[in-house]
């Protein structure tokens, strides 16, 4: 596998928690504040995703996402390059009117 042209993208994080207890609720709302506070963003109610710049950078977030886990659900995890992500159809509202999907943010260099 080419690494090289898998380096930069998205990873994009899926899930269904239950939220019939108390308890259900509080674990599935943690875990979307964790994914808000680790740097993804949401995309929709249960899709969130994080760009990552390199392989390691995934790796790493990918590491934090299984350490936070809720204990019952459903969570999938799926790297996108940025050449797909680029490619993506979006669509908002009624009538439907096209989009472009979200950018890569900037880097920023701190010397």
């Amino acid at each position: 596998m080419d690494l090289h042209t898998l380096k930069m993208g998205w990873l994009l994080v899926a899930f269904d928690l239950p939220v019939g207890t108390k308890e259900q609720r509080k674990a599935a709302t943690g875990f979307r504040e964790f994914l808000l506070d680790d740097g993804f963003q949401m995309i929709q109610w249960s899709l969130y995703a994080r760009s990552c710049v390199t392989i390691a950078r995934q790796e790493t977030h990918m590491a934090r996402v299984r350490g936070n886990l809720p204990p019952e659900g459903s969570v999938r995890a799926i790297f996108v390059t940025r050449a797909q992500w680029e490619r993506s159809f979006v669509i908002h509202g009624s009538p439907a009117k096209p989009l472009s999907p979200e950018e890569m943010p900037e880097q920023l260099l701190i010397w």
